[in-house]
């Protein structure tokens, strides 16, 4: 019987020909030095609890069933298989393959059968199940008031599930779900098993926290605010669906289809950016930028986007850090390695951190879980109060990252601004929240006069030789230079203060720097 025992956890387990220095050599065909979870699987291997073979699979992906897990807690306990009483379940018999195993975890009390009599070895094994049975094999301790969102206090796993929590066994997941009905795989079992016999693996709890309220978020890279739903054309379908593909609908326009959004659109929000929902029309969403002040409405800048380019959140990430992405425009990935490409993302667009390891940050997108982006192409800061006060260098740097990227009406990211969107999105960059268009920027800051103008400040450019309406903004960079985003038919460029109209439009300064 014993031959029989080492038999089926071989077949079981999978063949390990020599650890060595397990972390040099992958331990299975599907567990490399670089899969996230290979500490955890070496670490199950060198005691035994897991036997490997570099030349077969592990299965990552197959869900764990029920006597598959009671074999690996049976190794980890260190328990004896032997003269265990007959557990007299309906389904199981003893010639059958596997019994020593299922009558030992049953003689512990650790998994038990189902109210007919059944264990059912092959069954899969659930999230929920899982909780309940680890706590029950290792005596884990103590509760947590942590709420997931998707398990009841009334559910039969809810105190386990808290157990696990609370001895860093679990996070959950970054929408702060549970899943508890949900089918967990074998590397993850292992993980969770590894966990709780090495404390260098828990899992520290993440920044996030279920609040129960609701907010809205945009959901692609980049959505534009139109002045009306359905008023769009062909050529902004890349604009118009989802995912967006804000860069090849920049680049698609002539200079006359630029300038019929004129009028047409009025600003764009980023990934990720909260908006407030403000009425519905069939597929669009009337809704407002919170961050982007216009006197035109208390909530924010309105206008229309697809109901496809917004989802909703319950859970608040406020205590996360952020990242702020500081490149004109950075990718985000689906694994922590450049390939895998998920989506590129905008300069300024704010993504909340919930870890971070070697050159990668993790971050919590709106609907689609954790991504990974390149810690060279944003900064992190605990919030966005926190972002370090910029020098006048700063800021005039950071426009200047964007010379010869053309000009979009309404634009306010990296794939293409106006000329109030490149101001306000540097400044937000920095941590400076000025108001969104030109001619409301011009009323507020502190006023500059010409002579006395540094590098940093805004110049703004007013009709009827700088008496009527201000229709233009730009910084100015020193030695009686300045840099803007022109029209429909340039590109961000660098130009004298003196140049034509600009001169004779001018209609005074602010600043915004303290």
């Amino acid at each position: 019987m014993a031959k029989k025992i080492l038999a089926f956890i071989i077949a079981l387990l999978v063949t390990f020909t020599s650890i060595g220095n397990a972390s040099a050599a992958p331990l299975f065909k599907d567990v490399g030095d670089k899969h996230v979870s290979k500490a955890e699987l070496d670490f199950l291997a060198e005691r035994g609890i897991i036997v490997a073979n570099p030349q077969q699979n592990f299965g990552v992906k197959e869900e764990i069933t029920r006597l598959e897990a009671s074999a690996m807690i049976i190794r980890a306990l260190g328990l004896e298989t032997v003269n265990r009483p007959n557990p007299n379940f309906s389904d199981v018999t003893p010639e059958d393959e596997g019994y020593d195993i299922i009558a030992t975890i049953a003689d512990e009390g650790i998994v038990n059968g189902n109210a007919d009599g059944e264990f059912m070895p092959n069954n899969k094994l659930t999230r929920g199940q899982m909780a309940a049975i680890l706590v029950s094999a290792f005596e884990l301790k103590g509760t947590s008031k942590h709420v997931f969102k998707d398990v009841n206090s009334a559910y039969w796993a809810s105190e386990a599930i808290k157990t696990l929590f609370a001895n860093e066994v679990t996070t959950g997941y970054p929408n702060n779900t549970y899943k508890p009905t949900a089918f967990i795989t074998k590397v993850n079992f292992g993980v969770f098993l590894a966990r709780i016999l090495n404390p260098e693996f828990k899992q520290k709890p993440v920044c996030y926290k279920s609040d129960g309220k609701k907010k809205a978020v945009v959901n692609v890279q980049v959505t534009n605010l139109w002045k009306s739903p359905n008023k769009n054309r062909v050529v902004d379908r890349p604009s118009i669906t989802s995912p967006t593909d804000i860069g090849k609908w920049a680049k698609s326009m002539s200079v006359s289809q630029k300038l019929w959004l004129v009028g047409k659109t009025d600003t764009q929000a980023l990934y990720g950016q909260e908006v407030v929902i403000l009425k519905s029309s069939g597929n669009w969403h009337e809704v407002a930028v919170i961050d982007q002040y216009t006197p035109r409405n208390k909530a924010g800048y309105p206008g229309w986007v697809p109901k496809s380019h917004v989802t909703e959140l319950t859970t608040d990430y406020k205590d996360c850090h952020i990242a702020i992405v500081d490149t004109n425009i950075a990718t985000l990935y689906d694994e922590p390695k450049k390939a895998n490409k998920y989506m590129d993302i905008s300069y300024t667009t704010i993504l909340p951190v919930i870890g971070e390891k070697g050159e990668w940050l993790h971050v919590q997108t709106p609907a689609n879980g954790v991504k990974y982006l390149r810690k060279q192409d944003a900064k992190v800061v605990e919030n966005f109060a926190a972002i370090p006060k910029p020098t006048q260098k700063d800021i005039v740097d950071s426009a200047k990252m964007f010379l010869g990227l053309p000009y979009v009406w309404s634009g306010i990211s990296g794939f293409g601004f106006d000329c109030s969107g490149l101001i306000h999105s540097v400044y937000k960059n920095h941590g400076i929240m000025i108001p969104r268009d030109s001619f409301v920027q011009a009323v507020n800051g502190t006023p500059v006069n010409r002579k006395n103008m540094q590098p940093g400040d805004l110049m703004f450019f007013a009709y009827n030789q700088g008496k009527g309406k201000v229709f233009h903004v730009s910084m100015y960079i020193g030695n009686g230079k300045m840099i803007h985003a022109p029209n429909s038919s340039k590109s961000v460029e660098i130009i004298s203060i003196d140049t034509h109209p600009y001169k004779a439009n001018y209609a005074g300064s602010r600043r915004y720097l303290k």
